[in-house]
């Protein structure tokens, strides 16, 4: 068992190399928590990050980092994209050139604040996409998988996991609610892949247990 950070089971499976990363969750198993990690490692590097914090108020994030720095972004829809090249252009001053990383918390508030217009968020999520090869910029998304699961609105869930480079989804244990184990983790690192040539995706699987200040990640069966 180990506490996320450096050197623990999910930065393994994570590695460093993903441009796009797609965290998925359930109500019964929210993953909030890895935004938490992804968004230390994002500044931990020396890098800088936005937060389109649709889904918590920027406290909420200014307390998780406990002092770390990063900015918040515009939530109005039709300034985004403009909103995000400025806070990437801004981040570039000085000796500041390390990666920018924007975190969108979550995909079906832009559904929302697109008027329940699928296409425009596809579109903007295109945009979006376009920026890590032209600005050198990661992506964070939080997708709650089940909003999306009906037939209706599993196009934006497959389109997400078709342009991610790292999926990591939280699910409910299979085995129903235990006092001490909150959800099972299971990660699908597509750079890794791809560097070997492998055609097969291999799945890291974890349980976790989220703290106050963290999270807990071991192996099914070697929690005692």
């Amino acid at each position: 068992m180990e506490e996320y950070g450096g050197g623990d089971f999910l930065s393994e499976a994570m590695g460093s190399g993903a441009r796009v990363v797609v965290v998925e969750d359930r109500v019964e198993a929210p993953g909030a928590f890895a935004l938490h990690l992804l968004l230390k490692r994002a500044l931990a590097g020396g890098g800088a990050a936005a937060l389109l914090a649709l889904a918590q108020p920027f406290s909420h994030y200014d307390r998780v980092l406990r002092g770390a720095k990063g900015g918040a972004i515009s939530d109005s829809f039709v300034r985004l994209y403009g909103d995000i090249q400025r806070a990437i252009d801004a981040s570039r001053t000085g000796d500041n050139t390390g990666r920018f990383t924007l975190m969108i918390d979550d995909v079906s508030l832009l559904e929302v604040a697109a008027g329940g217009s699928v296409d425009d968020v596809l579109d903007f999520l295109h945009y979006c996409v376009t920026l890590t090869s032209e600005m050198n910029c990661s992506l964070v998304f939080l997708i709650h998988e089940d909003i999306y699961s009906s037939e209706e609105g599993v196009g934006v869930l497959l389109h997400l996991r078709y342009i991610a480079d790292l999926v990591i989804r939280a699910a409910p244990l299979s085995t129903g609610l235990a006092a001490d184990v909150h959800g099972q983790l299971s990660v699908v690192n597509k750079c890794t892949f791809r560097e070997q040539r492998l055609k097969a995706q291999r799945i890291w699987n974890f349980h976790f247990r989220v703290k106050e200040n963290g999270a807990d990640f071991f192996y099914p069966g070697s929690r005692h």
